[in-house]
């Protein structure tokens, strides 16, 4: 181990990690290693550089706190968080596509019957938002568990608001027993990521945007089925070819119909993946 030099440093840090007892973390971090020397000596980095790079995920991490993530940001940013997505939801022909989860999501968001105002007071056009959630094979999925969440018509989530009284624009609710839901909510506006830390300038030295394009959240989850993370995004939305997180899917955009009352109505079905018998074993 002594007088390592940049052609055998690699091998001897792999070596440390021989006796590593979970097979799945070797793997991760042996590959890490390889994948960080080889970075590091493609690129021919510096040390002033490498600090440079401490310092980045050092103010990164404290962004974070119990409301916003700013680590998640910097996974979508990078398209990381959209292609885990991808390689871990092969999903057959016909189930509705996942996409990004990102930073904005609480565990705790208000219950509500269907039918009821998910807003809570949130600025923005009233829309109307109702479906069917299917099973692959046409059949309704039962009284499914569906978490809704998105930004106000300020871009807003009311997480980055820092004295709301009670959540807005986020809820949760159950689909009947035929696998209908409907809701009352705001017409999705596009808006831009948070840009007030490491991320907002990363964006801004390489000369990108910080823009998504109009959408609302949902999480799907029903027994038999496996879990659906994703998007409806709003159809004609100016950043759908340039969203910053990568998360467009053509099958997610759908219109957002304005009706004669200056209301917006807008109809989405989702087709959810059973659960495979070997993945309950």
């Amino acid at each position: 181990m002594r007088n390592l030099n940049q052609d055998t440093i690699t091998q001897a840090v792999i070596a440390r990690l021989a006796t590593t007892p979970d097979p799945r973390l070797k793997e991760i971090l042996t590959s890490l290693v390889q994948h960080l020397h080889a970075f590091a000596r493609e690129v021919k980095l510096t040390e002033e550089e490498w600090m440079q790079g401490i310092q980045f995920l050092t103010a990164t991490g404290h962004k974070c706190d119990d409301k916003r993530q700013e680590f998640i940001l910097l996974s979508d940013t990078l398209g990381l968080s959209m292609l885990t997505v991808a390689m871990n939801n092969d999903k057959p022909a016909g189930c509705t596509e996942p996409t990004v989860f990102g930073p904005f999501f609480l565990e705790d968001a208000p219950r509500f019957k269907l039918g009821e105002d998910v807003a809570g007071g949130a600025s923005g056009e009233p829309c109307l938002v109702h479906g069917t959630i299917k099973s692959l094979d046409g059949k309704p999925v039962p009284n499914a568990l569906i978490n809704v969440w998105q930004a106000d018509a300020d871009g807003n989530y009311d997480v980055q608001y820092a004295h709301l009284a009670k959540p807005q624009a986020r809820g949760i609710l159950n689909a009947d027993e035929n696998g209908n839901f409907y809701f009352k909510t705001i017409l999705a506006e596009a808006y831009p990521i948070p840009t007030d830390g490491p991320v907002g300038a990363m964006l801004k030295a390489t000369k990108n945007h910080p823009w998504r394009p109009a959408h609302l959240h949902f999480m799907i989850d029903a027994p038999g089925y496996e879990k659906l993370i994703t998007h409806v995004f709003r159809d004609e939305d100016q950043y759908l070819e340039s969203d910053v997180v990568f998360g467009v899917r053509s099958s997610l955009v759908a219109d957002w119909k304005k009706k004669p009352d200056g209301t917006y109505d807008l109809e989405y079905d989702f087709v959810l993946n059973p659960v495979k018998q070997t993945a309950k074993a």
